[in-house]
C-alpha cells in the first residue's frame, strides 16, 4: 500500500455520510455514474483515460490514524462517523469502459454499485481522475490523428504539476503518442522515454561545434542535435560536417515551421545526409501539426498542448445517483431534473453499433427494473462497451500497472479505426455518433 488517497476528496462526501449514518440511509443500495453531459470544445469523440490510476487509487483509499486526526480535530464529522471511517473499505461493484475506448454525450463511463456510505464518498476522486485524463488522451488523440504515420512525443512536463505531468504522458500514450520525456512515467507505467539535449547545452559550450562534438561522443551519431539555437543554416552543416550524412537527425524548435523545414530537408538532402530525421518541437498542438502534414517532417514533440488538454483542461464529466433501494427494497430510478443539468435515470448497458465495422451510433440501454441488461435485440451487430473493473472490492489486474497501460494504448487505437471519416476532422462540431437511450419494458 502507499500513502492514504482518501482525504483527496471534498468536504461534502464526508458530511453527506454524517448525515446518512444518523438517518440511517447510509447503508441503502445505490448505483452512481460517471458521464458526460457533452463533449467540451465542440469535439466529435472522447477517449476515457485515468482507469487504472483510479483503481490503484482506490486501493489505498483507506483512512488511517493521520486522516482520521485531521477529521477529528477539525471536527468535520461525529465521532461515529470517524468510528465508521477507521474500517472504510470500498466492498462494492465497478463496471465502465475499457481504458481507451471512445465516448459520447450520454455514455456510462463508469457505474459505482454500493452503498451509499461506500459509493458516495469516492466522486471527487473518481471525477477529478478521469477529468483530468481523459481530457489529456482526447486532445492527444486529435494529435495522433493529425500525425498519421508520424511519431509523437509528449514533453509537455514543465507545463504541468509534477504529478499531473505523469498522468499526462500516461493518458497521452494511451491515446498515440509513442514516447514521453518523463522518467517517473517510464518508471511507474512503462512508457518509451526519450529525450537528448537543451539550449541550454549548447550555450553551455564555447561554440555550437563544440557542444555538438561532445553530443556525439557522449551519445553516438544516431543521436539527434538541435540546430537552431544561434543560425540555422549554420547549425545544420556543422551538424553534418562533425557527425557525418550518418546523423540520426536534427531537431526544430523555432521559426514558421512549414518553411524552416522544407529549407532543412533540403540543405541535409544536398550535404548527403539523405536519411537523417527532422523532428519539430515549437508549441505544437492538432493544428500546426495538421498544417505540417506535407512538410518533410518525420516526428513531432508536443508540450504545453498535450498536458493542458489542447484548450480543454477537463472532460467535465459529473457523478451521479441514478438508482436506489427504497424502502420496500425494491430499485427505484432517480435522475437531477435541474435545466441543462439533467440526467438519466437508471441502471444503463451501453453498445456501439457498427455497420460494415463502422460505426454508427451509442446505443444505451437503461433498465425499467434492474433486471441484467443485454445487447439489444434490434442491434445484434452492437459492440458491448462496458466491462467488470471491481468484484466485490477487488480490482481487476488486468487493469492495472504497465501490462494496463499497454492493453488500453492497444484497444484505443483498435476502437478509433471504427470511427466514421467525418470524426476524424479537428473542426468543432456536433459529436461524431449519436447516444441513443433504449428503455426497457418493466
Amino acid at each position: 500500500m502507499g500513502m492514504s488517497t482518501a482525504l483527496l476528496t471534498d468536504r461534502y462526501e464526508l458530511t453527506m455520510l454524517d448525515a446518512a449514518l444518523r438517518d440511517g440511509t447510509a447503508d441503502r443500495r445505490c448505483v452512481f455514474e460517471l458521464f458526460g453531459r457533452r463533449l467540451p470544445g465542440g469535439r466529435r469523440f472522447g477517449v476515457v483515460a485515468g482507469t487504472g490510476r483510479l483503481l490503484a487509487e482506490l486501493a489505498d483509499f483507506r483512512f488511517e490514524e493521520a486522516e482520521l486526526a485531521f477529521l477529528r480535530d477539525n471536527r468535520i464529522v461525529s465521532a461515529e462517523t470517524v468510528r465508521f471511517l477507521e474500517d472504510y473499505r470500498f466492498r462494492g461493484t465497478i463496471s465502465g469502459y475499457r481504458e481507451g475506448e471512445l465516448y459520447f454525450p450520454g455514455s456510462p463511463i463508469l457505474t459505482v454499485e454500493g452503498s451509499f456510505a461506500e459509493a458516495v464518498i469516492l466522486e471527487t476522486l473518481a471525477l477529478s481522475i478521469l477529468n483530468h485524463d481523459s481530457a489529456v488522451a482526447t486532445a492527444a488523440a486529435r494529435m495522433s490523428i493529425a500525425a498519421g504515420d508520424r511519431p509523437l512525443a509528449e514533453m509537455g512536463s514543465r507545463r504541468a504539476a509534477e504529478r499531473s505531468a505523469v498522468a499526462a504522458a500516461r493518458a497521452a500514450y494511451i491515446a498515440g503518442f509513442s514516447a514521453t520525456s518523463n522518467l517517473e512515467a517510464g518508471r511507474t507505467w512503462g512508457i518509451p522515454t526519450m529525450g537528448t539535449a537543451a539550449h541550454a547545452w549548447t550555450l553551455l559550450h564555447d561554440t555550437e561545434e563544440d557542444a555538438f562534438r561532445s553530443q556525439i561522443d557522449a551519445l553516438g551519431t544516431d543521436t539527434t542535435l538541435l540546430v537552431d539555437t544561434y543560425d540555422i543554416r549554420q547549425g545544420v552543416e556543422t551538424a553534418i560536417r562533425v557527425a557525418g550524412t550518418g546523423l540520426g537527425g536534427v531537431r526544430l524548435d523555432s521559426g514558421d515551421l512549414p518553411t524552416v523545414a522544407a529549407s532543412v530537408r533540403a540543405q541535409l538532402d544536398e550535404l548527403g545526409a539523405t536519411g537523417t530525421r527532422i523532428t519539430v518541437t515549437s508549441d505544437l498542438d492538432e493544428f500546426a501539426i495538421a498544417a505540417l502534414a506535407a512538410s518533410p517532417v518525420d516526428a513531432y514533440g508536443v508540450g504545453t498542448s498535450v498536458v493542458t488538454g489542447s484548450g480543454t483542461p477537463t472532460a467535465g464529466m459529473v457523478y451521479k445517483l441514478v438508482a436506489r433501494q427504497g424502502t420496500d427494497g425494491g430499485w427505484v430510478s432517480v435522475a437531477k431534473a435541474s435545466t441543462s443539468k439533467a440526467s438519466v435515470g437508471g441502471r444503463k448497458a451501453a453498445f456501439r453499433t457498427r455497420v460494415d465495422g463502422v460505426a454508427t451510433g451509442e446505443v444505451v440501454a437503461v433498465a425499467a427494473g434492474f433486471d441484467e441488461l443485454d445487447t439489444p435485440a434490434a442491434h445484434p451487430d452492437a459492440r458491448p462497451l462496458q466491462v467488470a473493473l471491481v468484484q466485490h472490492g477487488e480490482a481487476d489486474a488486468a487493469h492495472l500497472g504497465p501490462e494496463g497501460v499497454a492493453t488500453a494504448r492497444a484497444h484505443h487505437l483498435r476502437v478509433r479505426e471504427e470511427l466514421p471519416v467525418t470524426a476524424l476532422a479537428l473542426s468543432r462540431a456536433d459529436p461524431a455518433l449519436p447516444t441513443v437511450y433504449e428503455v426497457s419494458e418493466a
